[in-house]
């Protein structure tokens, strides 16, 4: 597992920032956030099911506006530099890292057949844990992209573009093809 010292930034201990479909952030409640759809306000539990699909389709999941992947970025730079770890951090080695975390979030999985959006069967502390495991590959992905030198928030919209342009919607609509299975 990667060590990080982000706790309190990541909003663990149970606190989950207020969040609007705009990204903004507000202070740190305890166990519940308030969130903005379609322009009207909702109050959500930590622990509630995700409501995509059934009565509840235009509420999503949403993520903190906070911390950015810059910040992310610059609290794991500044966490190796403490421990003079640049020396291991090179591309090759972080890449192996992140895929032995992938690993991790895999046996969360293993065993458990399908698993319903929102995890609705999983425990808090099943939960906690995935949330640990998640962060490890997502902070070795941020770190592996810097030592690359991608700016990941850029490469992002690009490989975006290049999706809406393989996948149209209007061809592949509730189609789980390839791209290259379609016909023109």
């Amino acid at each position: 597992m990667m060590a990080t010292n982000g706790k309190e930034a990541c909003g663990l201990n149970g606190d989950v920032p207020s969040v609007s479909s705009n990204g903004s952030s507000d202070a740190f409640t305890n166990k519940s956030h308030s969130f903005v759809v379609n322009g009207a306000a909702a109050e959500a539990s930590s622990h509630s099911k995700l409501q995509n699909g059934g009565a509840g389709r235009d509420e999503r999941f949403t993520f903190s506006s906070q911390p950015t992947i810059e910040d992310i970025r610059r609290m794991q730079a500044e966490f190796t530099d403490e421990r003079n770890w640049n020396q291991f951090h090179q591309p090759r080695n972080l890449l192996l890292a992140m895929v032995g975390e992938v690993g991790e979030v895999s046996e969360l999985f293993q065993w458990r057949g399908e698993v319903a959006e929102g995890l609705p069967d999983w425990t808090e502390s099943e939960r906690e844990h995935l949330a640990h495991e998640l962060s490890d590959v997502m902070i070795y992905l941020v770190e592996l992209a810097e030592k690359c030198h991608v700016d990941l928030p850029q490469a992002v919209l690009r490989k975006m573009a290049l999706n809406r342009q393989k996948y149209p919607a209007s061809k592949v609509h509730g189609s789980a093809k390839k791209y290259t299975e379609y016909k023109d």
